[in-house]
This record gives structure tokens, sequence and C-alpha cells, in this order.
């Protein structure tokens, strides 16, 4: 198994100057790749392969950069096309822009060329940077590659990549008491089959007016002046702050879950549809509900464990936990599930019950 830690580095001006070099030079050897292989295939109509290295006779100050770096983005332009090929709702691979594109890079460890000792990240062109180790990486686990990236913030960090063997199921199987069903809750976090609710804490909500002040004053600052720069990396703490929050919240549930549990039963949920629906967008963005579950799938995952989807159109809410019987007629507003056998109970926890009883069945099959 492959799995990345994400660390943050301190650079000296020297060397944020080799950094940005080289997200140019990836981004002008990505563009240059792409528009060369578009050309081709309009003269020749087939699809033709290139590799950064025929650029740097023409453009020799390529060579002042990571030649890895520049490797990786013919491996990342031959995968957008793949993704194009292969996948109908991936659209076409588009140029890379200055201004609004992601700015990182990825190298490969070649020889020890990458290796952490004493704080210290030595990376390939760039020598040695400090970096802050705020968790241990465990003993066995081999380097693979590191990504480079700024944030809009001005923090740079370092991705490293380690690669590990799994682990089987610490519990050997699956325990029929420790399954969990998962009900997503439009007014909170989630719903347990446990009964226990999480809520949502709405850290976006929480820093709109401070948001909106920030953005405010950057829409009177004049574009591209030095103090739009300023206060355009303002506006970006903000939403880093709330994203980090977001991101704190999620890691500390979703782990103390894979801990307790040896199969967790979720729904198959199509959450950008929902969260065009119902004027629920802004509710639903700030949960981070998707986020939380690809955190707790891969949480369970190195544990041995697993996470069951249920079908979106299986009744969970529709049905009675006790008897079984479905409700067909079922408003939103009714949230107190009543039922003719004498079941009365919270919509939700009934429906995550049933959810988790659905995991069951699934895992059985």
């Amino acid at each position: 198994m492959n799995r990345a830690y994400k660390f943050r580095i301190y650079l000296t001006r020297e060397q944020e100057i080799l950094i940005h070099k080289t997200f140019g030079c990836c981004r002008f050897v990505y563009n240059r790749m792409l528009a060369d292989k578009k050309q081709a295939y309009e003269e020749t109509k087939k699809t033709i392969k290139i590799t950064p290295a025929v650029y740097k006779k023409e453009y020799p100050w390529l060579k002042e950069v990571d030649s890895l770096a520049l490797a990786n983005e013919q491996l990342h332009l031959e995968r957008a096309y793949r993704k194009f090929f292969g996948e109908s709702k991936i659209g076409f691979p588009k140029f890379k822009s200055k201004h609004g594109s992601r700015k990182s890079y990825t190298t490969n460890v070649v020889n020890g060329n990458i290796r952490i000792s004493e704080g210290k990240l030595r990376l390939p062109k760039v020598g040695t940077v400090k970096i802050r180790l705020h968790r241990e990486i465990p003993a066995g686990w081999t380097l693979k590659s590191v990504t480079v990236s700024m944030d809009p913030s001005g923090k740079y960090y370092a991705s490293l990549l380690f690669a590990f063997e799994s682990c089987e199921n610490q519990a050997g199987t699956v325990r029929e008491e420790k399954v969990l069903g998962i009900d997503y809750a439009m007014h909170g976090m989630a719903v347990l089959s446990t009964g226990e609710k999480c809520e949502n804490p709405g850290y976006y909500r929480q820093a709109q007016k401070r948001l909106a002040r920030e953005q405010r004053r950057l829409s009177h600052c004049r574009k591209g002046s030095r103090n739009y720069q300023k206060q355009k990396r303002k506006v970006a703490r903000c939403h880093e702050k709330v994203r980090n929050q977001r991101k704190d919240y999620h890691h500390k549930l979703s782990s103390r879950l894979a801990e307790e549990y040896d199969a967790v039963a979720v729904e198959d949920l199509n959450l950008k549809a929902m969260s065009r629906s119902l004027n629920f967008g802004k509710s639903i963005m700030d949960n981070g509900y998707g986020n939380f579950l690809k955190m707790l799938s891969y949480k369970l995952e190195e544990r041995g464990k697993v996470l069951v989807k249920t079908d979106r159109f299986y009744p969970s809410s529709k049905k009675c936990s006790k008897c079984g019987k479905v409700k067909e007629p079922l408003a939103l507003s009714e949230r107190i599930y009543h039922c003719s056998c004498g079941n009365n109970m919270d919509r939700d926890v009934n429906a995550a019950i049933n959810i988790r009883e659905e995991g069951k069945r699934l895992l059985c099959a």
C-alpha cells in the first residue's frame, strides 16, 4: 500500500526562486507537449509520444531544474489522455495557467537523492530544506516520491509518498456487534446506528463575516498591485483556516470510528446533485461529508477493515428498522419515524440502523 504524509517546509530566498523556476518549467513543458500532440494529431491523425528531453536543446534553461520533475509532467499528460479516452465524463486535457493552476511538482527517489535526516529534507537541485515533522514516520516505510507545492497563502509543503505492506484485519473476522451504520444528516454531520449524532461545526459559516470583510477589501485594491497581492494572501489564509479546521474534525472522527469498528456501512450518495437542490448547497459543502468518507475508507483499509456502500436507492429512511415495513409517503419534514408496529424513533437513527443491517447482508453475500 501507499500512504502520503504532508509536511510544511521552510525555504531560503534562493531555494524559493529555484522552486518557482521548477513550477514554471513544469508548466511550460506540459503546455508545450500538449500543443505539439494536438498539432501532430491535426496533421497526421495520429497520437505521438513526446519526452521533455527534446526541448532541452532549444530551451537550455530547462536544465536548471530537476529532470525527474519534467519527466513526471509527461506522465501526468499521458494519464490525462487515458482518462479522456477511457471515461466519458472527463474532458480533453487543458493548458495550465500561470495564475490559476496549482503550483506543484513531483520528483522521484533515485539512488538516495531524496532523504530525511535530523529535521532536514534533501531535494534534488534545491538542496537541504527545513521540514516540520509533526508526526513520526513508521519504521519499514520506503520513500517513493515527493511532491512540493505552494498554497495560495504562500506556505510551502512537501508531500512524501511511502510504500508499506498492508495488514490483515486486526479482529481476524468481522464481528457482528462491531458493524456500524452511518446515515448522512442534512442538518448536521452524520447519525450513527448507536444513536450518536455527530454535529456539523459549520466552520465556513463561522468565518463568513471575516471572509466577507477581507474580500471586500480585496475588491477595492488595484488588480496586480502590491497591496492586491498582500490582501489576496489574507483571503487565502481565511479559506485555509476553515479548510484545516474541517479537515482536523474529519480526521479525529474517522480515526475514532476506524479504531472502534470492524466494518462501517454508509449510503452511496450523490452529494453533488444534492447540493444543487433545495438550497442546501452551502450546508452540504461546508459539511464535507464526501471528504470524511474518503478518510474513513483509507483508514479502515489500513487496519484491514472494510467500508461497505449500500445502494443509493435503498429505502433506508422509509423502512422500519423493527418490522421491516416500508412507509411510502414520508415527507422530509417528518423527523420522527412512526410505524404501525409501534416503533417511534428518530428518523435518522432509524435510517442508520437499516444501513447497518443492509451492510451486514452485503458482507455475508
